[in-house]
């Protein structure tokens, strides 16, 4: 089966280098799913797992926003940040999403209550990949 070269990105630089036969991505337009020689296109990234699958094997990969980037032969994601599923810390980010429900709890503010909101959806996601790989 035909492969696609994968390039994730952060501005603490690169996190993955890889290939896959299918990468499946979050939009802000919701999921989408790339093969080898898909048409050129640029989509926002959510806050969600990354996906690529190469043969029978499913790599995860928690992205938080960005954009993603399609050309024939390759994909890029410029993150804000990724982690590998093997890189994720759990204790780290179950803390994480523990402070982050209890700053919605008490928290009265709208902009710092979406803050809250954010910081929680992205320690799930974090969770949700490390628990991927055990799988």
């Amino acid at each position: 089966m035909k492969t696609i070269k994968v390039n994730i990105v952060t501005p603490d630089g690169p996190v993955c280098e890889t290939e896959a036969n299918v990468v499946i991505a979050v939009t802000e337009a919701g999921e989408i799913g790339i093969l080898p020689g898909h048409i050129a296109m640029v989509a926002p990234l959510q806050i969600g797992a990354l996906r690529l699958k190469k043969d029978d094997a499913t790599e995860h990969i928690a992205v938080h926003g960005g954009f993603l980037e399609v050309r024939p032969d390759v994909v890029t994601v410029l993150a804000q940040s990724a982690e590998m599923a093997s890189s994720i810390d759990i204790a780290r980010a179950q803390a994480a999403a523990k402070r982050a429900e209890d700053a919605l709890s008490a928290e009265k503010d709208e902009s710092n209550y979406k803050l809250a909101e954010l910081e929680l959806k992205r320690a799930i996601t974090r969770i949700n990949v490390y628990e991927t790989r055990k799988k």
